[in-house]
């Protein structure tokens, strides 16, 4: 017990600060409330809820100008009708207590997806604090809190499907529902989920996927059967081919083919080739906690649509490579390269939370390199990881 009163001491504190800075600050996130992303899933949810089509730029943009919005062109939801059951609740409050639902939302996945990667991959591997402190640091994990995105609610889908995959099959499929809401960031995982299901006749995991598909399909086309239509309209309408993406395929494609939207889906194309091979090489021992980081990893980097904050669905692969890394200090002695990695990547995290910090927006190509920085990190910490089984 004695030991437990220094830590609840510490998280009353910091309750006890983010009240404050709630409160403080209480003027100014009201006023700002329309320059956030989340003003988008708010304005999605109150069209819908009033029998009006949520992907409607008009509609959404005057919603949106009624809370402050500035620009001319409307932040209109881009993800599938399947994802509205996320946003819908949003739709019963005003757009200030609509964002901070939504920032409890994304907390306390952040927090659960947290607990849930410590007795993943944590143990006694390495120091608790440490394993906090590389999480809450992860640079897309204070960019989704600030831009209000949903990167955290794809992630404790993420993290559940891993933590219930090998004993609750029928939970850990219809966890998937939420990152399918963005099904183009992680192309890999969903094919090889698929190979998965039909090698090993998976039936359950994939009954427990198809349920919830069809629950959160069949609401909102049975309210609204124009649904699909359109937002394919809004997809017509958005033409973001012709927009910059600042993914890496995006400032590829920038720099070298302007004109061909399809290039920017080249290195897509090559990362499906290298999962199919990973998968086949590794399908006799296949578990998910662990062969299922990489497959994230390379499908972020070559997904062809992909911002900052949709990055924090890797938090247990950075997770992991810093167990494999930083747990050297129980094995061996840490050598000047392995010293010299971390201190780099913590620059280049930090890199990365000073430009956020400087709220420079994510549609100006400054972040790109960050799904570079978490490929090598994980690439090192496999290296590690492989040194340290072999000894």
């Amino acid at each position: 017990m004695t030991n437990q009163a220094p830590k609840m001491l510490v998280r009353i504190a910091l309750a006890a600060i983010l009240a404050y800075a709630f409160v403080s600050h209480w003027q100014y996130l009201h006023q700002n409330v329309g320059q956030r992303d989340s003003i988008q899933y708010w304005a999605a949810g109150r069209l819908f809820l009033h029998g009006q089509n949520p992907y409607d730029f008009d509609a959404v943009l005057e919603l949106e100008k009624q809370q402050g919005y500035k620009e001319n062109r409307p932040l209109v939801l881009r993800t599938p009708p399947w994802s509205l059951f996320m946003v819908l609740p949003l739709g019963l409050f005003d757009a200030f207590w609509a964002w901070a639902l939504w920032i409890a939302l994304s907390l306390g996945s952040l927090l659960l997806a947290m607990r849930l990667c410590w007795k993943m991959y944590g143990g006694s591997n390495v120091q608790r604090d440490v394993f906090w402190a590389v999480g809450y640091t992860f640079a897309p994990v204070p960019a989704c809190l600030v831009a209000g995105q949903m990167g955290l609610v794809l992630l404790i889908g993420v993290v559940l499907f891993l933590w219930w995959e090998p004993e609750h099959p029928l939970a850990a499929g219809a966890a998937l529902i939420l990152p399918f809401a963005k099904p183009h960031l992680l192309v890999l995982f969903w094919v090889v989920v698929l190979l998965w299901v039909v090698a090993r006749n998976k039936r359950t995991t994939a009954l427990g996927f198809a349920i919830a598909l069809a629950i959160v399909t069949a609401t909102p086309w049975a309210l609204h059967p124009t649904i699909f239509y359109d937002y394919r309209q809004m997809l017509h309408q958005a033409s973001i081919g012709s927009e910059f993406i600042p993914a890496l395929s995006g400032v590829l494609r920038l720099l070298f083919f302007r004109r061909w939207f399809w290039v920017q889906f080249i290195p897509m194309v090559l990362g499906l080739l290298w999962g199919l091979w990973f998968y086949f090489k590794n399908r006799s021992h296949w578990d998910w906690r662990r062969q299922g980081l990489p497959l994230m990893v390379v499908s972020v980097l070559t997904t062809p649509y992909s911002w900052l904050p949709d990055e924090v669905v890797l938090l247990p692969a950075v997770l992991w490579a810093a167990v494999c890394i930083l747990g050297l200090e129980k094995q061996q002695e840490m050598t000047l390269w392995t010293r010299l990695a971390i201190a780099i990547f913590a620059a280049l995290d930090g890199l990365l939370l000073l430009i956020l910090a400087a709220k420079i927006p994510f549609s100006g190509g400054i972040y790109f390199w960050s799904s570079l920085l978490w490929f090598a990190w994980y690439m090192y910490g496999q290296k590690h990881c492989r040194q340290r089984t072999s000894q």
